[in-house]
């Protein structure tokens, strides 16, 4: 048996900085503490392209260097948009106590007895290096460019699941055989599980994702450790020769927010025809969302403020309102109530005004056929606007002003019942004209 631990989508990068390297270094030490005998990253270590003297990347190599100088290490190539294909090569160049083997092509490596890595010259093995501790399968991100460049766009987003297929199944054998000497097998790869669930809790249901549960069973390796989806998740299966699981880890932090469930990495052990894995949580930061279907609410703001400490939150506020109403959000004083948060972000979606056009309106000579034309298309009742209009069109803007002010009663100052905002404005526009 092997215990082994697994990381991944650790996302290193300018603004995930903090939360990269604290959970990584978090998990670095308890996977020290619980004298793994292996390490696995299983893509996406950076969460973009980083030049060498960035401080993400110093921080990334110092933590990689750290684990390596306790076990060694495997690093699957992940997401090319996150990991620019060579971006992993430099690991390769660290000088720890244990080596680093970088998986930047599909193939199979051996981890031996000695702690050496003895990776196959072709896709996989035709014999096993004598001595071997455990057989590591890696299948990393595979570039649809290329697979739609050689059979074509239109094929291309199901033809890789179906050729991928064919691959796994074709690494059977050798895990076979590799079961048959009691030695542990390991599938390592980066990409979606048809009917896996995201970190927001989404089906991935489309036809274009890279695998199904049956293709990498059917692989027959023990374990098959995944990254790409930052939602921990585990399926096993016993096929009657011992039993198999797959699992994301899942991230190792909290990096966007209202990601559901734990974060952290995993704790594998792995036998010849066994796999069993464990969560183990790390520091990830606290997120929450507060969301307004109108305008905020600065009272019910404050009471969830007075409800718990927001100290090391990431606090996220929604809300969503018309356009008239955009100007009348007070984001200063959201900022007050939530100050003693960590971080908080104000997003508010406007509703546009949809206006009615009112068909054949500008055939019309007389304005108040008009007014009762777009009266019927609004669905507004024309005589408190009709009666608005005579006052307009009779009488001086001073009398009109002098009987507002002196009216009391609160009806309009044509003795019609007040018109409505929009009314208003349409009524003044006309005016104007």
């Amino acid at each position: 048996m092997i215990r082994i631990a697994h990381f991944s989508d650790l996302h290193y990068g300018h603004k995930t900085l903090a939360e990269a390297d604290r959970c990584f270094g978090a998990a670095i030490d308890q996977a020290i503490e619980a004298r793994v005998q292996a390490a696995v990253l299983s893509g996406d270590a950076t969460d973009h392209a980083l030049e060498l003297h960035a401080p993400a990347a110093l921080r990334l190599m110092g933590q990689v260097k750290r684990l390596a100088e306790h076990c060694p290490v495997l690093m699957l190539q992940g997401t090319f948009s996150h990991e620019p294909p060579g971006a992993l090569s430099v690991f390769r160049l660290l000088g720890a106590r244990h080596p680093i083997h970088v998986a930047d092509r599909i193939g199979q490596v051996v981890l031996s007895r000695l702690g050496q890595w003895l990776p196959s010259d072709a896709w996989r093995f035709d014999m096993l290096p004598s001595a071997p501790l455990a057989l590591f399968t890696c299948v990393p991100t595979v570039n649809k460019a290329v697979v739609a460049a050689t059979i074509g766009a239109t094929n291309a987003a199901t033809s890789v699941s179906e050729h991928l297929a064919a691959l796994l199944a074709g690494f059977a054998p050798i895990h076979r055989e590799a079961r048959a000497l009691g030695v542990p097998t390991v599938g390592v790869s980066h990409g979606t599980v048809f009917g896996s669930i995201s970190e927001h809790g989404v089906p991935m249901a489309g036809f274009d994702h890279e695998f199904t549960t049956g293709a990498l069973f059917a692989a027959e390796a023990a374990a098959f450790m995944l990254g790409h989806i930052h939602k921990h998740q585990g399926w096993t299966r016993d096929h009657g020769a011992g039993v198999q699981c797959i699992a994301y880890a899942g991230s190792l932090g909290r990096f966007h927010h209202g990601e559901q469930g734990d974060k952290g990495f995993l704790i594998w052990e792995v036998d010849a025809d066994t796999a069993s894995f464990e969560l183990r949580a790390t520091p990830a930061r606290r997120t929450m969302d507060i969301v307004f279907e109108g305008r905020p609410d600065l009272v019910a703001l404050r009471d969830v403020v007075a409800q718990q400490s927001l100290s090391g939150t990431s606090v996220r506020v929604r809300w969503t309102v018309a356009e008239e109403d955009k100007q009348a959000i007070d984001r200063a004083a959201i900022q007050a109530l939530l100050g003693d948060a960590a971080e908080v972000k104000l997003e508010g979606r406007i509703v546009p005004v949809v206006r009615t056009r009112a068909a054949g309106i500008s055939q019309l000579t007389g304005l108040a056929d008009k007014v009762r034309v777009w009266a019927q298309t609004t669905q507004c009742n024309p005589k408190p606007l009709l009666g608005c209009l005579d006052r307009l069109m009779s009488d001086s803007p001073e009398a009109i002003a002098e009987a507002i002010l002196q009216d009391s009663t609160g009806s309009s100052a044509c003795g019609c019942e007040p018109a409505s905002d929009e009314d208003c404005v349409v009524l003044s526009e006309h005016a104007c004209a």
